[in-house]
């Protein structure tokens, strides 16, 4: 038997296998952040010229794109396209976005609103302050909701997220990182009393947070609203500085979607 793949031996690949090895592309290149035709058909398994037709597909549809001359693609403008047309869809980036707005102008630093994603929690609206030097664009990134203030408060305020969000064996990624079952329980009452959670370096080194939970208007938590930025600049003593001013945006985005409650 022959160990070639089926594309190597001619034999046509169905529609359906050929739209799942397409995304399996943009996921390579969303991990890689760049990647050439060969390297993408070791991914795929596939021959080279399977690889290269449909790659050429997705950069005719602007979803990848070559980088120069080097042989290279990664993703397109086509991609923020169609995560812009969903991100449009949430109703929560769209009414919390003035209250976003108006935090960031008033803190300086960056604000995202998040939702949680299984296991993790994901990142669907930002809004840089004026003090904002990082170009990090978190939309679209899923981090783990034990070690960000989103995922704290996503996890303190939603009961099934915090049954089934919680990982058994949390990954540590930094020092700081909670990692032990019963300091993140403990952590979590915390959050759920002082109505915000905070983050000090337990994701990346350097980087401080704060979030509050934002409300449908049910008074279910849907979204979390989050404040953050260098630990040199958004130090402990400023996160709970600030922390009732993200208090307050998160309660007008909450009040914006319809929720008429008090915490």
């Amino acid at each position: 038997m022959s160990a070639l793949p089926d594309d190597a031996r001619g034999v046509r690949s169905s529609p359906v296998q050929s739209v799942d090895r397409a995304i399996t592309i943009l996921e390579v290149l969303a991990e890689l952040g760049e990647a050439g035709v060969t390297e993408i058909a070791v991914r795929l398994d596939v021959h080279k010229s399977t690889a290269f037709r449909l790659v050429t597909a997705l950069e005719g549809r602007g979803l990848v794109e070559q980088i120069g001359d080097r042989g290279k693609y990664r993703l397109g403008m086509g991609v923020v396209r169609l995560a812009g047309a969903v991100a449009d869809q949430l109703e929560v980036t769209r009414r919390a976005r003035p209250a976003c707005e108006e935090l960031a102008a008033l803190v300086g630093e960056t604000v995202n609103v998040a939702v949680a994603d299984g296991d993790a929690v994901i990142n669907v609206d930002q809004v840089r302050g004026a003090s904002s030097v990082v170009t990090h664009n978190w939309v679209g990134e899923r981090t783990p909701l034990h070690a960000t203030s989103s995922g704290k408060v996503l996890l303190a305020f939603c009961p099934p997220v915090r049954r089934t969000g919680l990982p058994l064996r949390p990954a540590r990624l930094t020092a700081r990182t909670l990692v032990r079952r019963k300091d993140l329980d403990a952590e979590l009452d915390r959050v759920e009393a002082a109505g915000y959670a905070t983050t000090f370096e337990e994701l990346e080194l350097g980087l401080n947070a704060v979030a509050a939970p934002v409300r449908g208007p049910d008074g279910v938590v849907v979204a979390a609203l989050s404040v953050s930025g260098p630990a040199y600049r958004l130090s402990e003593e400023r996160v709970h500085e600030v922390a009732p001013a993200v208090v307050a945006a998160a309660e007008a985005a909450s009040a914006a979607l319809g929720w008429r409650g008090s915490r």
